[in-house]
């Protein structure tokens, strides 16, 4: 495991760097108490490491190199010593729906769409569960209505109507995950899972606009 320099109580520690979670893909939506449901937000995922200043890391392990002004806005709005941090770098509309072509080209305004924590002043989180890991992430987050960083809700038990309101919105789908897991990917523990709308009218295209970002 690699570290990076952290202070946390005045004393220097380390804030060590992760493999996000990986998402295996399921064609049907379910319903499931011991399950829990989230929008998937359409965008870039990244590690958020918080330690005075912020480093947003994908999930290859590349620093993003272009959103230096995101990464000073969630230094201001998360008041931790050092935090890691699992979401989704995303662009939305007015009705708070990703758009991926104004992220590709950086030409909208960016924000974190944050759905995990792995690490908070000096304790690693990815023992817990993952209901209690969302509970203190999202007691560490701005309540401002103008802010940077996005707590991503979840509901309990119930894919199917979920997965069916994205379809209707046009959004591109949800993730489900065990509500009890850890931040750990064994062969004894399931892995996320990720069920998109087939027909998500931003997908048209994306290879060129690849392409053309080249």
């Amino acid at each position: 495991m690699v570290t990076a320099p952290a202070i946390y109580n005045g004393q220097v520690q380390s804030l060590p760097t992760f493999s996000p979670m990986p998402l295996a893909r399921v064609l049907a939506p379910f319903d499931s108490p011991d399950w829990l449901f989230e929008l998937k937000y359409d965008g870039f995922r990244a590690l958020a490491y918080i330690n005075g200043n912020v480093k947003l890391v994908s999930r290859r392990g590349h620093v993003y190199k272009s959103f230096p002004r995101l990464c000073s806005a969630l230094a201001e709005h998360i008041r931790v010593d050092s935090a890691v941090l699992d979401g989704e770098i995303v662009c939305l509309d007015s009705a708070g729906r990703s758009q991926f072509k104004q992220l590709l080209f950086r030409r909208g305004n960016p924000c974190f769409a944050a759905f995990d924590l792995l690490w908070l002043n000096g304790e690693d989180m990815r023992g817990l569960a993952l209901t209690e890991r969302k509970r203190r992430l999202k007691r560490i987050l701005s309540r401002k209505k103008v802010s940077p960083v996005l707590y991503v809700n979840h509901i309990l038990g119930g894919g199917t109507k979920l997965f069916e309101a994205v379809c209707a919105a046009d959004l591109e789908g949800i993730v489900a995950k065990p509500k009890r897991s850890t931040y750990h990917f064994t062969p004894e523990q399931t892995c996320w899972l990720k069920i998109k709308n087939a027909n998500y009218s931003q997908v048209e295209g994306r290879n060129e606009l690849f392409e053309a970002r080249s």
